[in-house]
């Protein structure tokens, strides 16, 4: 009897494992591939201790039990109980870039190879040069502003 119920129970607990891989943390795989292991030991310890043909009936009703329960699963739609269902539509600094214009000038704060910071209205950005090298400390103006892309050139004072 002591056989049966340690069988029992690894089937069991691994055909857990799997749908709890599927429903809480899909992805991780270890949760599943634990799960798999369970039921591959217990249908082999089926095969081992009780011979083929109940082996046979073992791997076949672990493979009823578990293509039922997903397909009923999947039909009662349970797992949309577990599923988010509301739209995250904030923004991230939404207004960050609010208040630069074309022609206003600033300082690099860093060295633009083409890429680093400069500082507009005592905040600092991340500006990229049309490929020149500018030194930081140098006064620049932005060329132009495409979403949250600054481009920048050399002032020059003329």
């Amino acid at each position: 009897m002591g056989e049966w119920l340690s069988i029992i129970l690894l089937i069991f607990v691994g055909l857990v494992l799997i749908y709890v891989e599927m429903l809480f943390v899909p992805g991780t795989t270890i949760v599943g591939l634990i799960g798999l292991a369970l039921c591959g030991v217990g249908i082999y310890l089926t095969y081992e201790n009780h011979g083929n043909a109940i082996g046979n009936w073992v791997l076949a009703g672990t493979s009823v039990v578990s293509l039922s329960s997903l397909i009923y699963s999947f039909r009662t739609k349970s797992w949309q109980k577990f599923s988010l269902k509301t739209i995250n539509t904030g923004k991230f600094n939404e207004d960050y870039f609010a208040g630069l214009e074309v022609e206003m000038t600033g300082v690099a704060t860093s060295d633009l190879k083409p890429i680093g910071k400069g500082e507009f209205n005592n905040k600092t950005y991340e500006v990229r040069s049309r490929g020149e090298f500018i030194p930081s400390g140098s006064p620049i103006k932005i060329a132009k502003v495409s979403g949250n892309k600054i481009t920048v050139e050399l002032l020059t004072s003329n």
